[in-house]
């Protein structure tokens, strides 16, 4: 079954659900991620920190590349112009393409204060034909606010952390207003309770769904992009076919009602938060 897309302001179109790419190294990711493509994933997510662009290029080198939109992110520690467009230039020989189709910067890093310089080296890649369409990961309003008043261009996405723990929803009310597509991180937690809570086992039950499905369906009924990793052909088909479940308006409800103040996973607030 097709899996349904959303676009931004700029044309980009993704598919409702992505693969998160984040471990999968080496000849035993190469295969993973080829199992997922097979599986009907077509957005893959990687990062230059994540050190597997290699093992998702090799993927991609063993497929039919027209479908497929591979994305990739700038470390903080590269976020001067020069270095930055080196950074973006290493991606693209390490994924071993002609052009990345989306490349985001993958922290602010407001202390040190080079994010707009990072923005502008990814907007002259995009110019350079390295990258069809730029954003970003964990910005708040006040960092995009920022990009579009000094450079005039506005990021086509915006990956942040979001699952029921930490619903967003300030964030994905400002991206929606601006066109922006928001991808989610960590959709399903990390490590926590969250897929045993007893009010999404509720639904779960009520549409003989796992309690996967019914996370990543909130995921999508919100407007967000989830990017679930999954080793297992069976766990990645059950991952993708969440994108067709409809929720109720009260389900939904009761999924974002377990958000907490505290809801981030590893205290990673981006106003603060540095990661290079």
């Amino acid at each position: 079954m097709p899996v349904p897309t959303v676009t931004s302001h700029g044309g980009l179109v993704l598919p409702v659900i992505g693969f998160g790419t984040y471990k999968l190294n080496g000849a035993s990711g190469v295969d993973t991620i080829r199992t997922a493509v097979g599986n009907g994933y077509t957005l893959l997510d990687t990062a230059f920190n994540y050190e597997n662009e290699g093992a998702v290029g090799k993927a991609v080198s063993q497929l039919d590349r027209e479908p497929l939109i591979v994305s990739s992110k700038l470390p903080g520690r590269h976020h001067k112009h020069d270095e930055a467009l080196y950074t973006v230039e290493e991606s693209l020989y390490r994924l071993g393409l002609d052009a990345i189709d989306l490349y985001l910067i993958h922290w602010p890093n407001p202390r040190t204060g080079l994010y707009v310089e990072a923005w502008q080296a990814l907007i002259e890649a995009r110019e350079r034909g390295l990258i069809r369409a730029i954003g970003v990961c964990n910005f708040l309003p006040e960092h995009l606010d920022r990009l579009q008043r000094e450079t005039g261009v506005m990021p086509e996405v915006n990956q942040i952390e979001l699952h029921p723990y930490f619903p967003q929803a300030d964030a994905l009310a400002y991206d929606r207003e601006h066109g922006i597509l928001t991808e989610a991180w960590s959709p399903l937690g990390r490590g926590d309770d969250i897929l045993s809570r007893p009010e999404i086992g509720e639904i779960a039950t009520a549409h003989q769904i796992t309690p996967a499905q019914v996370v990543l369906a909130w995921e999508v009924a919100r407007g967000a992009v989830p990017l679930p990793k999954a080793a297992t052909p069976s766990r990645q088909i059950e991952n993708l076919a969440a994108a067709t479940v409809s929720l109720s308006d009260g389900e939904i409800d009761a999924v974002t009602a377990l958000g907490r103040p505290d809801g981030r996973l590893q205290d990673q607030d981006p106003a603060v938060y540095e990661e290079f």
